[in-house]
C-alpha cells in the first residue's frame, strides 16, 4: 500500500531529475562556448541562477515532508542523498559560471598552442561523460553505473596534473592563455570530484553503504 510520503518523495525525485539535466545542459553550454570562442555568459549566468532557484525547491520540499510525515530511517536516507546530491548540481551549474567568466575576462583558446586546445577539449568530454552518467544513474539508482564515476575521475586527476606539469615546461608564466587555461582545468577536476560526489549519494540512496569512489 502506498504511503502518503511515498508521493512527496516522487515529485522530488523529478524535481532533482529535471534539475540534473539542466546542470548537463549548463556544463554543456560553458564548456562548448569556451572551446569555441563563443560568448556564452549571460545564457550561463542564467541557467545557473535557475538551478540555484530549483535548488530552493528541492529543499523546501524535502523540509516539508520532514515535517508533514515524520519518515522512518529509509525515507531520511533518501531525502539525505537527495539534498547533497542537489548541492552538487548547484556546483555544476557553478563551474559552468566560472568558467564563461574566465572566457569572458580573458578570452578563449584561439591564441594558445595546439596541445593546450586538445588538452582542454579531452578533458572536457571526460568531465562532460562523468556530469551524464551520475544523471543517468540517479534516474535509476544504477549504482553501477555510478561507481564507474571512480575510474573515469581518476583520469581526469591524471589529465590534470599531466596538463599543469607540460605547462610549467611549455608556456610563459604570464601568458593570458595560461592563466585563463589552468583555471578552466581547475574547474573541470571540480566538477569531476562532484559527480563522483553524486555516485556516492545514488549507492548510499539505493543500498545504505556509503563509499567512497574518490
Amino acid at each position: 500500500m502506498s504511503r502518503l510520503i511515498d508521493t512527496g518523495l516522487e515529485q522530488l525525485a523529478t524535481m532533482l531529475l529535471r534539475m540534473g539535466e539542466l546542470a548537463h545542459r549548463t556544463v554543456s553550454l560553458s564548456l562548448r562556448s569556451y572551446i569555441e570562442g563563443v560568448s556564452a555568459h549571460s545564457e550561463v549566468q542564467n541557467l545557473s541562477d535557475v538551478l540555484v532557484s530549483m535548488a530552493d525547491e528541492v529543499e523546501d520540499k524535502a523540509f516539508e515532508l520532514i515535517a508533514r510525515f515524520q519518515p522512518v530511517a529509509s525515507d531520511l536516507r533518501i531525502l539525505k542523498s537527495y539534498m547533497k546530491i542537489t548541492y552538487d548540481f548547484t556546483r555544476y551549474g557553478r563551474y559552468a559560471l566560472d568558467v564563461s567568466q574566465i572566457y569572458e575576462r580573458l578570452g578563449g583558446l584561439k591564441e594558445c598552442d595546439d596541445w593546450v586546445k586538445e588538452s582542454i577539449a579531452e578533458m572536457s568530454e571526460k568531465v562532460l561523460s562523468m556530469v551524464r552518467i551520475s544523471v543517468d544513474s540517479l534516474k535509476s539508482h544504477d549504482t553501477t553505473l555510478a561507481k564507474t564515476l571512480s575510474e573515469t575521475e581518476k583520469q581526469v586527476d591524471e589529465m590534470y596534473f599531466r596538463y599543469l606539469d607540460r605547462l610549467v615546461k611549455k608556456a610563459p608564466v604570464t601568458n593570458r592563455c595560461t592563466i585563463s587555461s589552468v583555471l578552466v582545468v581547475r574547474y573541470l577536476e571540480r566538477i569531476a570530484d562532484h559527480a563522483t560526489y553524486v555516485g556516492e549519494s545514488i549507492i548510499y540512496l539505493a543500498t545504505g553503504e556509503k563509499v567512497i569512489l574518490r
